[in-house]
């Protein structure tokens, strides 16, 4: 059986969880509301604060979906509890990020800035200071959106691996690779 989809999830106080028919899940709490359909095969169980999902039989289609549910209801609970917040890092001479609202300017080598609006879920905010790169961070409590707009945020320059320069996630490490070397004979 899945570790994953086995595991039970406990519901923290303040969160409620609501399975509609159909297997709509819908999580509420304090940093907002979240629902998705889970596969109708599986049941789902939640007894004294604490949420099972349970699959029919050991299919292949039954053994994927069970795991990902757990994994999505989970993501759900932790995202209305504590939410989630990426960072992302300008690196590259002259490389600059401000923003108005939701609205994000991006100035990253091109011959025009680029703008972009991020969805009302996502909290955005910009920081500069002398002697570092540009930061850019994102704050929802929707995993898969806040993941899906650092990427599209990324995508705009990714980081080359010659001199490093782009848009990366704060942390991350870029393989870095020689450049040409002449070679007179």
């Amino acid at each position: 059986m899945s570790r994953i989809g086995r595991s039970p999830i406990t519901i923290p106080a303040g969160v409620s969880v609501d399975v509609s028919k159909g297997n709509l899940v819908t999580v509420k709490g304090p940093k907002g509301q979240l629902s998705e359909k889970i596969d109708s095969d599986l049941s789902i169980s939640l007894e004294e604060g604490v949420l099972t999902i349970q699959r029919p039989t050991d299919q292949p289609r039954h053994r994927s979906a069970h795991g990902l549910s757990r994994s999505l209801i989970n993501n759900m609970v932790e995202g209305v509890t504590s939410g989630y917040k990426i960072d992302l890092e300008l690196v590259g001479v002259g490389y600059r990020a401000s923003n108005t609202g939701n609205l994000l300017e991006l100035v990253v080598g091109y011959s025009h800035p680029i703008y972009f609006v991020t969805p009302a879920e996502v909290n955005l905010s910009t920081k500069t200071e002398k002697g570092s790169n540009p930061i850019v961070t994102l704050e929802s409590h929707d995993k898969q959106l806040i993941g899906q707009v650092a990427a599209k945020i990324r995508s705009f320059r990714k980081p080359e691996p010659y001199k490093g320069k782009g848009v990366r996630f704060l942390g991350e490490v870029v393989r870095r690779k020689a450049g040409k070397t002449s070679g007179k004979k």
